[in-house]
């Protein structure tokens, strides 16, 4: 029983190290060393962070990437325990549910994120929780995990939805892998989302690497993580959004 819990806590880890790794990495080499130069009419802060912020936001991304595993841990153990309303019967719950889940999850994680994240940035809670996150005011795809300890533990606790609703762990895979991959994209520091898509339906559903990048370089406002909705509601986008996403289409200024 002991080797079979450390062989889950390695296994996890490796899972954990290996997303962050391999897809933020992968987007670093290909816009910050291969193409750099070549798109740089794409860049929306024109400047390139240091080698120093970059050695942060990976000492900081493993461990939060250690605090990652444990919660994962925890829920596995759960699991086997009883404890989650995880199933493993695909159709268990009915087809139409299994696949409105995956949205449904989703979308439940944009919320979680929003109002998380806008607690975070209250005055008693931002130098204490989020400011180190905030420290790359000039994000790259290494600051997508780069947080302080707790707000790791608060980033990853929308997946405590599984004690309350039944989840298949495909709609799991498929909710981390989304989220691993529009986190790096929104801390790119590039942007290729065209203007016409940008003033489309898409924009003003989906949020862009501009919107992102303008709160850590701002600070406050923008808020929401995959969707636009919530800012759209609760007025929180940033009132310069819009021009900011126009000036940094090529030819035109690049955010300093």
């Amino acid at each position: 029983m002991k080797n079979d819990i450390w062989r889950i806590i390695l296994m996890q880890h490796l899972v954990q190290c290996a997303r962050y790794f391999i897809v933020a990495g992968i987007a670093y080499i290909i816009f910050y060393l291969v193409f750099k130069n070549k798109w740089l009419d794409k860049k929306i802060q024109k400047r390139f962070p240091d080698s120093q912020q970059i050695k942060r936001e990976i000492k900081d991304s493993l461990v939060s990437l250690l605090i990652f595993t444990w919660v994962a841990v925890l829920i596995i153990m759960a699991t086997r325990a009883g404890y989650t309303r995880i199933y493993k019967d695909v159709y268990a719950m009915g087809k139409w549910y299994f696949w409105l889940s995956i949205p449904l999850f989703i979308l439940w994680h944009d919320t979680w994120f929003y109002w998380t994240h806008r607690l975070m940035h209250h005055r008693a809670l931002f130098g204490v929780i989020h400011k180190q996150h905030h420290l790359s005011h000039n994000p790259t795809p290494w600051t997508a995990f780069a947080f302080h300890p707790l707000e790791a533990f608060i980033e990853t606790g929308f997946v405590m939805i599984v004690f309350f609703v039944p989840l298949h762990p495909f709609c799991l895979l498929i909710g981390v892998t989304w989220q691993m991959l529009f986190n790096v994209y929104g801390h790119l520091g590039f942007e290729f989302i065209s203007s016409k898509m940008y003033h489309s339906w898409w924009g003003r559903v989906f949020n862009t690497s501009t919107h992102h990048n303008m709160h850590h370089r701002l600070t406050k406002g923008n808020y929401g993580l995959y969707f636009n909705f919530w800012d759209r509601i609760m007025h929180t986008n940033h009132p310069e959004y819009d021009n900011q996403f126009d000036k940094k289409l090529p030819g035109q200024a690049n955010i300093e």
